[in-house]
């Protein structure tokens, strides 16, 4: 997906429009429940932390959540705050939950080694 997509699936997913946001490249969103002066860098701190997978420790764990704002899962992990995209075309016919987390763990790991910020939503009062 481009990232206006992705950028438009997150603002209808994520419910609360005080909630400010970052996405990174392969889907990855980190909802910044406690905004700092700079966005970007606290969400590259978090994702940096809980992005990548360890197996064998709560950082390998995962699931899914079915969306109804956008076609397609949520992947969460070890972190409430730090979910990834699944869009229906990344899985194939007869996906299951096991192969879209997979899939999502995957793309979050990738995300928390790379760090590539694609779009911030700054939603703090002015």
């Amino acid at each position: 997906m481009v990232t206006e997509e992705l950028v438009q699936v997150w603002r209808d997913v994520i419910q609360g429009d005080e909630k400010s946001w970052v996405l990174f490249e392969n889907g990855t969103c980190v909802i910044l429940m406690e905004p700092e002066d700079d966005l970007a860098a606290q969400a590259v701190e978090l994702l940096s932390e809980y992005g990548p997978v360890a197996a064998g420790s709560s950082a390998g764990d995962f699931g899914t959540i079915d969306l109804d704002a956008a076609p397609g899962w949520a992947v969460y992990g070890h972190h409430n705050d730090i979910l990834t995209y699944v869009a229906p075309e990344e899985t194939g016919d007869g996906a299951n939950d096991l192969a879209v987390g997979l899939l999502g763990r995957s793309k979050r790991d990738q995300d928390g080694r790379e760090l590539t910020v694609v779009h911030v939503e700054d939603k703090r009062p002015r």
